[in-house]
């Protein structure tokens, strides 16, 4: 897997586990931010998807597009779909006032992001317990970044 590809899967599940954190709180919940973190966690296993198969594409939030971006190189994906359209609105639809989550939608939304997540973390073979595979590739990534000692 690409260092890139690596970050990007490091990033999704960074939402998808603060969405199941913010799912299970019981005072004061945040069913928006339940609803956001999951259509972010989907956009970015895409985006992860899609450099990995050294697909170009653009600044865009929309799953289905990246959807459509991404079947030329996992077509047996396509199956997604019904998943990703209810968490396309959620990038934007409750972050604002006048719309809210419900408790259920939240429950939806996480339901939905599982299944994508699951199925996209098969194509970049990351089958196994996602800590230690991040671990190593968290660890990578800062081999690459680690100063060399100064000189004295």
């Amino acid at each position: 897997m690409k260092p890139i590809t690596a970050e990007w899967v490091e990033k999704a599940e960074g939402d998808f586990r603060s969405a199941q954190r913010e799912q299970r709180v019981r005072a004061h919940p945040n069913p928006d931010l339940v609803c956001f973190l999951c259509q972010q966690c989907a956009e970015k296993y895409l985006k992860a998807l899609l450099v990995e198969a050294d697909t170009r594409f653009s600044k865009i939030h929309d799953l289905l597009a990246l959807l459509k971006l991404v079947l030329p190189v996992a077509p047996f994906l396509a199956s997604l779909r019904d998943k990703l359209e209810p968490l396309n609105d959620y990038a934007v639809e409750f972050r604002y006032p006048s719309e809210t989550a419900t408790r259920e939608e939240a429950r939806l939304a996480l339901a939905n992001c599982r299944a994508v997540r699951k199925e996209i973390r098969k194509c970049l073979s990351l089958d196994g317990p996602p800590s230690a595979q991040l671990h190593l590739r968290v660890t990578e990534k800062r081999e690459r970044y680690r100063t060399r000692p100064r000189k004295k």
